[in-house]
């Protein structure tokens, strides 16, 4: 559930101030008022105008060099040596003061300024307020905003010597989610000047939500839109994805209709959202209610469970609801953002997933380890998959050509039985008379196995102890079931398994799946890069890890220049039963080769991101029209609320900046021994160019040589630049440009990976 937070200005501090009430100090009574009022915490500014003011004089020089003051630059210096407040600078001086409370520094600093000295000084001023909030034991700070695109990496520098120096205390950035107006680079703030005016004057002097009620951004550039990310992407880089640095985002701007560029927001650290009274519209009934873009974007968001920062709320903006109206509007999007309502629901994923979201897990080695029941348990909770298994035994039942012979079918992996249980209910829905043969190599949940078919499936039966790859039957089957599908598909080595279970087959037996294939997309995830990272273990950014995704952003779109894929894409399938392997004498094939696999997918990048990992997905058909998906995009038409298999995650070791309007190339391979499956994974970024082509012709009216320059600058510094014709001979007849010159688009390469898990080194899957 979201948290929302009072915003307290201060007026309001001063206001509670003039009032005499039983309240030890002005702070506690606010928050007293907050707590009656339903807000979870506050936000309190934590310093003053009066701070403003001796910070100014001290460190601002007057315009009139008249009125210098030596006595004034000593106090300066005193102040540098050794930052300290005076008591009637903070507004808050108490531990109960600060418990539970989010505390915004002084927005007014400029840690970005054009003027190294005021930078200078503002980042002193700054750790100054960290430390006296770490003395408070405050928890969460929110940072001055950036200003200044130039001088965003000096801004990025402060905040991570501050994470440095400043232990267990969280810094989040204040940051619009785009301004193009506020975020141009300012004048040059000379040191006699004074700093900048705060975020919210800037923001309020910008287009306002009332105002733009209907709004539309008909000549807005994506450039405009990704300003504040670029920025925030500096600051996040410059202090390497620090766990303790997060985003403030700040939704003054009224939204776009369509997601788009918002949605890298939601693979980044967001946990406040600012919301002032004047982002909100009134509706028909003069109630306050958010405009559309701003409600979608809310929504989305409310998976990841930010805090709310409501401001302005009792200043009277709007005419009806009074201050209580726009705390209960923000729990109305909640209860209706389609996450949250997803998460709430029992027998859906996002609720089976709760406690999981972004969690890495090992995929499972069902060949070299033997399942714990708890294991399989968590498996059978899943009716969407069992359901479907059943139907497409009943479906291929069906059509199996009627005979005077029963119909043979074996269940390979059968854990605990459910595969097995299904398919009886199967037989007996299609009134065909058949018989189950059930193999599993898992010596404890054979004694499951066993108990089962004493109390429930008797005869209908018979048990086989063993390894599918190597277990002789008596029978040759019709039907072959197996549940050996791992969130890639084949990670979980069923392709080799059923090489060996094929052999149980009849030369025109069925394999129920059939076939399954391998999908990836390139994902940006803050979260997970971090807790990759968090490993000391080297290997770890080269592990595949299975994930329940929830703060993450799929880069990929559709569209492209012809040259690209779909957002999502298939890396490769496999088919069962397979064709054209060589078999031994055992039927087995001879090597492994044949179930090695190589992709390389080009994928359109419409949007800026960065790249911190690969999505991974599979899709299986059972049987004819039945199967089971995890494709985003297809998933709910095909086993929609199926909870068995989560994403799979092929992460970066580092990070890779895709510009908007970028391919990123990705090469991907299934890779085997005689022991050992693996994958390596490897991605370029391309950026496409238009590039002059001239066409040349022979000028056979002249003899003489003619030095012919290039004709048009290359429009990217890392093209070489089109090189001057060659000198002729003087018996060569030149050559000339036409004037009908034209352009091409070239690929330019902007990045690249490394290849991730070479050989092996570093995961594998047991054969």
């Amino acid at each position: 559930m979201a948290t929302v937070a009072g915003h307290l200005s201060l007026d309001d501090i001063a206001s509670a101030a003039d009032r005499d009430l039983n309240y030890e100090t002005p702070i506690l009574r606010l928050l007293s008022t907050s707590k009656a009022k339903g807000y979870d915490t506050v936000c309190i500014p934590l310093t003053n105008e009066k701070w403003r003011a001796r910070w100014k004089k001290m460190c601002l020089s007057p315009e009139d060099e008249a009125e210098k003051d030596d006595n004034t630059e000593r106090i300066s210096e005193a102040w540098r040596s050794n930052p300290a407040f005076l008591r009637e600078e903070v507004n808050v001086t108490r531990l109960d003061e600060a418990e539970n409370t989010i505390v915004m520094l002084s927005d007014w600093l400029e840690l970005d300024s054009q003027d190294e000295w005021v930078r200078c000084d503002a980042e002193t001023a700054l750790m100054q307020e960290l430390s006296y909030a770490s003395y408070l034991n405050v928890l969460v700070a929110v940072l001055p905003p950036p200003r200044n695109r130039a001088h965003i990496p000096s801004y990025a520098r402060a905040i991570r010597a501050c994470l440095e120096k400043i232990p267990y205390m969280h810094l989040s950035v204040r940051v619009p989610v785009y301004d193009p107006v506020i975020f141009q680079p300012v004048t040059p703030t000379p040191r006699c000047g004074s700093p900048s005016p705060s975020i919210d004057s800037l923001v309020a002097s910008g287009v306002s939500a009332t105002s733009s009620r209907s709004m539309s951004f008909p000549h807005t550039t994506e450039e405009e839109f990704n300003s504040t990310w670029e920025m925030w992407d500096v600051i996040r880089t410059i202090c390497e994805s620090h766990p303790r640095l997060s985003l403030t985002l700040d939704l003054s701007p009224p939204l776009p209709l369509t997601a788009g560029v918002l949605d890298k927001w939601l693979a980044e650290p967001t946990r406040q959202i600012f919301l002032p009274a004047s982002t909100f519209i009134a509706n028909a009934k003069s109630y306050p209610v958010l405009p559309k873009g701003t409600q979608a974007f809310i929504r989305e968001i409310m998976k990841l469970q930010p805090t709310i920062i409501l401001s302005g709320t009792n200043t009277g903006q709007h005419s009806r609801g009074g201050e209580k109206s726009y705390f209960q509007y923000i729990r109305h999007l909640e209860k209706t953002s389609p996450g949250v309502q997803a998460m709430k629901k029992s027998g859906t994923v996002e609720n089976f997933a709760i406690g999981y979201q972004d969690y890495l897990q090992a995929p499972l080695q069902p060949l070299a380890d033997n399942l714990q029941s708890a294991t399989y348990q968590t498996f059978e909770q899943d009716p969407i998959k069992y359901a479907n298994y059943e139907e497409a035994t009943f479906r291929a039942l069906l059509g199996w050509p009627k005979t005077d012979e029963r119909i043979l079918l074996c269940v390979a992996g059968a854990g605990r039985g459910p595969l097995v249980a299904r398919a009886l209910k199967a037989i007996s829905r299609a009134k065909r008379e058949a018989f189950v043969h059930v193999v599993e190599k898992n010596p404890n949940a054979f004694v499951t196995l066993q108990e089962r078919q004493k109390t429930e499936w008797r005869d209908q039966v018979q048990l086989h102890f063993g390894d599918m790859r190597t277990l002789e039957l008596p029978d040759k089957v019709d039907i072959l079931i197996t549940e050996l599908l791992g969130s890639f598909g084949d990670n979980e080595l069923s392709p080799e398994c059923l090489d060996g279970a094929v052999r149980f087959l009849k030369p025109d037996g069925i394999s129920i799946p059939s076939s399954y294939t391998a999908h990836i997309a390139p994902l940006s995830s803050t979260k997970l890069f971090n807790e990759v990272r968090g490993h000391e273990d080297l290997k770890k950014p080269e592990t595949p890890y299975v994930v329940m995704f929830n703060a993450v952003n799929i880069l990929s779109g559709e569209g492209g220049d012809g040259n690209t894929g779909s957002r999502i894409q298939e890396c490769w399938e496999f088919v069962h039963p397979t064709k054209n392997v060589v078999l031994n004498e055992r039927g087995l094939p001879v090597t492994n080769s044949h179930n090695s696999r190589f992709a390389n997918l080009n994928f359109h990048i419409p949007h800026a991101g960065v790249l911190h990992g690969l999505a991974g997905y599979f899709e299986a058909i059972l049987y004819g029209s039945v199967g089971l998906s995890i494709h985003p995009q297809r998933k709910d038409y095909i086993s929609k609320d199926m909870i068995s298999w989560f994403p799979i995650y092929f992460p970066f070791k580092d990070p890779l900046y895709l510009p908007g309007n970028s391919e990123l190339h990705v090469s991907m391979w299934r890779l085997t021994d005689q022991q050992r499956v693996w994958y390596e994974w490897y991605a370029e970024a391309f950026l496409p160019v238009m590039i002059p082509v001239l066409d040349w012709t022979v000028d056979r009216a002249s003899a003489s040589l003619t030095a012919i320059s290039t004709p048009l600058i290359t429009p990217s510094p890392t093209i070489d630049a089109l090189d001057v014709p060659p000198v002729v001979n003087k018996t060569e007849i030149p050559r000339i440009p036409n004037e009908s010159s034209r352009t091409e688009t070239r690929l330019v390469k902007v990045g690249q990976t490394a290849l991730h898990n070479p050989g092996g080194r570093s995961s594998w899957i047991k054969l």
